[in-house]
């Protein structure tokens, strides 16, 4: 017999700093507290995946597993983990955590999944997300425009957005100045991709005060959690090989 809200997702958010996890039910709704660890230094495929499985032991019950990954995967494949271990290239991290996990896997960029779990499905949407790093999804009426990686494009003074936003340049620049910087990035941002709604998530997201535009809305880090279910919606981003 099915049990109440079943299927029961085991939903993972892999961060440059922290990795978290929560139990949801078959319409989204949390089950569990959110648990949280630190990401291994050096965060290789086994150390994360260790990881993973000491959260996994402590949110049992679920019947699969979705991913949020920090960098490019295509068709499931690691091609980019910029905050990661290199040793994640090439990598098949589904596969890893079927191995690991007994269950079913579905996993995707982190902002990908982020997005899934906030887009409203009309016209253009782009979210941002600012943490460690900085990742982004694109949404054309609901569907995901992949691979994306607007982090890594050009900024200012030679440096792209992740250069000049990330945690590490917060930091060391102060909050407002990075405010100041963060305001000029969205005014761009807007002008490029003409969304009806910019969403700026991610871990440092809590720190803006900057006054933002109408379109522009700050969401909860919870989102790259609450994702995890409408991945199930989607088509598998990561066949199995």
């Amino acid at each position: 017999m099915a049990r109440a809200g079943s299927p029961i997702t085991l939903s993972i958010d892999i961060g440059g700093t922290g990795i978290k996890a929560m139990l949801l039910d078959r319409r989204g709704r949390s089950i569990s507290e959110r648990q949280r660890e630190k990401t291994p230094r050096p965060a290789t495929p086994r150390r994360v995946v260790d990881v993973i499985e000491i959260l996994a032991q402590r949110l049992t019950g679920f019947d699969r597993v979705s991913v949020g990954f920090p960098g490019v995967l295509i068709e499931g494949v690691v091609r980019t983990a910029a905050n990661l271990h290199p040793a994640w290239i090439g990598q098949h991290p589904a596969e890893l955590l079927r191995k690991s996990l007994k269950k079913p896997v579905r996993i995707a960029n982190d902002a990908d999944m982020q997005g899934l779990g906030i887009v409203e499905g009309r016209g253009v949407e782009l979210l941002v997300t600012m943490g460690t790093g900085i990742g982004s999804a694109l949404f054309l009426d609901g569907r995901l425009i992949p691979n994306l990686e607007l982090g890594h494009h050009p900024f200012r003074r030679g440096q792209t957005y992740e250069q000049q936003l990330g945690d590490k340049i917060m930091k060391r620049i102060g909050r407002r100045r990075w405010n100041r910087r963060v305001s000029r990035a969205v005014e761009l941002w807007l002008q490029t991709f003409n969304c009806r709604r910019l969403y700026l998530g991610g871990g440092n997201a809590r720190l803006l005060y900057a006054r933002l535009p109408a379109e522009v809305k700050v969401t909860s880090n919870l989102a790259g959690l609450l994702g995890g279910i409408r991945l199930w919606n989607e088509p598998d981003p990561a066949p199995r090989r």
